[in-house]
């Protein structure tokens, strides 16, 4: 997808999931959250080159990036983290996004959520959450560890989330609790 088309995708999606979003304009210049995922991009491409730009120190360039990008917006996203597309951060002051995390299109992110590591350091280990596509993590809440929240499930705010969640469910309190959305 060409990169103008992506910034479009990326305003259109805040502006279907947040009422107070009032124009095209304004939310390209005033959503924090949205300009923690555009930096994340850059930061991401810097974290995953190869060849001449590694060598030449694409990585601390990236985590440089990324440290910007933290102070201006106040969301923290490690480059090396996966985001999926249509990612829509509401307020954002305080997110961290994990290195290892992976975050599926279509979610949304309150303020305050930690996508947060535990455990093991060796090469490949999966030490932060894969949150499917679709998916609702509320203000304060925390997913830690290798977890995995399935699709359009929804965790509550202030929730703590150490266990995998099933797909269409909702997770609440601390320790999180998993039931079928609806029920």
């Amino acid at each position: 997808m060409r990169a103008v088309a992506r910034l479009a995708e990326d305003v259109a999606a805040v502006r279907r999931r947040d009422p107070a979003a009032r124009g095209r304009v304004e939310t390209a210049l005033v959503y924090p959250g949205l300009h923690a995922v555009w930096l994340h991009r850059v930061a991401s491409r810097l974290w995953r080159a190869e060849g001449l730009t590694r060598r030449l120190g694409g990585r601390v360039v990236a985590r440089l990036v990324a440290h910007v990008a933290r102070s201006v917006t106040g969301v923290e996203i490690h480059p090396g983290a996966r985001l999926g597309r249509r990612l829509f951060i509401d307020h954002g002051m305080g997110t961290v996004v994990g290195e290892t995390a992976v975050v599926g299109d279509d979610c949304t992110l309150f303020h305050g959520v930690t996508l947060g590591g535990k455990g093991g350091r060796g090469a490949g280990a999966r030490r932060h959450p894969t949150l499917e596509d679709g998916v609702t993590v509320g203000a304060g809440a925390s997913v830690i560890g290798g977890v995995v929240v399935g699709a359009r499930s929804v965790v509550g705010a202030g929730a703590v989330v150490t266990k995998d969640v099933p797909a269409d469910s909702v997770a609440t309190g601390v320790p999180a609790v998993s039931r079928p959305r609806g029920a």
